[in-house]
């Protein structure tokens, strides 16, 4: 009999792409195997959903997707559907109600029940809903199937002691639990000798990693041990807040070669009357004040942010205010937001709700001053030349322009010249820029040296493999890609 087939579903921030490599692992250690690309909706045997609770009209979208399953489902009785993630952790009593032919709906704490649920589900032909209201087992020590062999995602914490009224995260998540310094650097330690070469440390609220075992250094320390890490050669995290990024962060990051001159830093407002309203703990002085400190230790960083547009209560001066950090601060990208109200969270009942009209106004203008900021930007690499980590799936015209695409220690993201010889992602490739543009540069000219690396050996040999066998995984944990920052803003948009 062949092995069941299952496909998960993954909306929301880097935390939620990691779990779902942890819930990819679990199902192919219970003897799943994964469902074919070409596979047509409704095909696979189990389909995983991994929700996020953070954006407007997140719970209508997974409606639409579970009804259209439903038929599907009725045509298939041996198929399953499965909801986790945030939303499934905030609305834990309403899913099987609305969508009765669900089977299992597990919480952001035990992602680790999975196969159990699922099979539990079978044998007494009902919904199963198990929702813990604290961590059962830190992430990492889960099994995973990672999507890619040259760079991985690190989880050093989970859950965020913040307050902030616009974001329903915490009470999802729970109070920050981190974990131990030598279980993260075994970890790291584990990766390099598989062949990752680029690891993120990953935290809902990075940089105050240390708070939970009582050494407000450990983040700086973290990093400097894992620029010790013998053939790691790219560090990056997401995303830091501006409360808890101090001088020895930033003297860490200058210091140790492997830590990436790349910063993702929310903003969310440049305006201090804001800011106390959304319960952020800093002002705009403040905030300016990390940015002029980052660039004069690392002048080459590339500074990235979020912003939200609209919160309640925001008058044009306000706006004023955000516009004026967003020209003072150069970020080389900026993931702009228009405010949503999230039930259950402060902000959603606050007086001041602005006019959808006036929301998208004064989002239109952000954009346009960041897509001219991050164009004027981006020119001034041109002429410089760059080591390019090759990536995969990154240039979706590559294959038209006989192009390879990648990214550079900042994080930008290059398209250049392939080069004669073949070249594996994880590979190391020397460009000179050609010519930029708001949201990518160009290497035209004959791409420089190439450099094979381990990580490229590592893709080559995982790319090489045959189909797993049902029942075993894929071989130790193979390796995770980041999505490139900042294209989900970490922590779900609300560091």
């Amino acid at each position: 009999m062949s092995a069941k087939t299952y496909e998960v579903r993954t909306y929301g921030c880097q935390m939620n792409v990691h779990d779902s490599e942890r819930l990819s692992g679990l199902l192919e250690g219970a003897g799943y195997v994964r469902a074919p690309e070409s596979a047509a909706e409704g095909d696979a045997d189990v389909v995983v959903f991994n929700t996020c609770a953070v954006r407007e009209n997140a719970d209508n979208r997974l409606y639409g997707n579970l009804g259209r399953l439903a038929p599907m489902k009725t045509k298939r009785p041996g198929m399953q559907i499965a909801v986790g993630g945030c939303l499934a952790q905030k609305d834990r009593d309403t899913i099987v109600k609305r969508a009765p032919w669900v089977d299992v709906v597990f919480g952001t704490h035990n992602i680790g029940k999975l196969p159990v649920l699922l099979e539990r589900a079978r044998v007494q032909e009902e919904a199963q809903v198990e929702i813990a209201e604290s961590l059962e087992a830190f992430p990492s020590t889960l099994p995973t199937r990672r999507e890619s062999a040259y760079a991985a995602w690190v989880s050093i914490s989970v859950g965020c002691n913040n307050t902030c009224t616009f974001c329903i995260v915490p009470a999802l998540r729970g109070k920050e639990k981190d974990r131990r310094p030598g279980d993260i650097l075994a970890e790291v330690e584990a990766l390099v000798a598989e062949g990752v070469s680029e690891i993120t440390l990953l935290g809902q609220n990075v940089n105050a990693y240390g708070s939970d075992i009582g050494d407000r250094e450990a983040f700086s320390k973290l990093l400097r041990a894992c620029g010790a890490v013998p053939g790691l050669e790219r560090v990056r995290f997401t995303s830091p807040h501006p409360r808890d990024f101090t001088d020895d962060v930033i003297a860490a990051m200058a210091e140790t070669p492997n830590v990436m001159p790349q910063l993702h830093m929310p903003l969310q407002s440049g305006s201090d009357t804001v800011l106390k309203a959304m319960r952020r703990s800093y002002r705009q002085e403040r905030y300016l004040g990390i940015i002029d400190k980052v660039r004069a230790a690392i002048p080459d960083a590339a500074i990235t942010t979020d912003i939200i547009v609209g919160f309640p209560g925001e008058t044009e001066e306000d706006f004023e205010e955000t516009m004026h950090v967003v020209r003072e601060a150069r970020f080389a990208q900026a993931f702009t937001f228009q405010y949503s109200k999230r039930p259950g969270t402060p902000a959603a009942d606050m007086d001041g709700q602005i006019p959808k009209r006036v929301v998208q106004a004064r989002y239109e203008r952000l954009v346009a001053l960041q897509d001219e900021i991050s164009w004027d930007e981006n020119k001034k690499q041109v002429g410089r030349v760059l080591d390019v980590m090759v990536a995969e799936g990154e240039g979706r015209k590559d294959g038209a322009t006989h192009r390879l695409s990648g990214r550079a220690p900042d994080n930008r993201l290059v398209h250049f010249t392939k080069p004669d010889e073949p070249v594996r992602p994880g590979d190391v490739v020397t460009v000179e820029i050609t010519y930029a543009a708001p949201h990518h540069l160009l290497a035209e000219g004959p791409a420089g040296a190439v450099r094979r690396t381990g990580a490229g050996d590592a893709w080559e040999k995982r790319n090489a493999l045959p189909a797993p066998t049902p029942g075993v995984m894929l071989g130790l944990p193979t390796v995770g890609a980041p999505a490139p920052l900042p294209a989900v803003s970490g922590g779900c948009g609300c560091d």
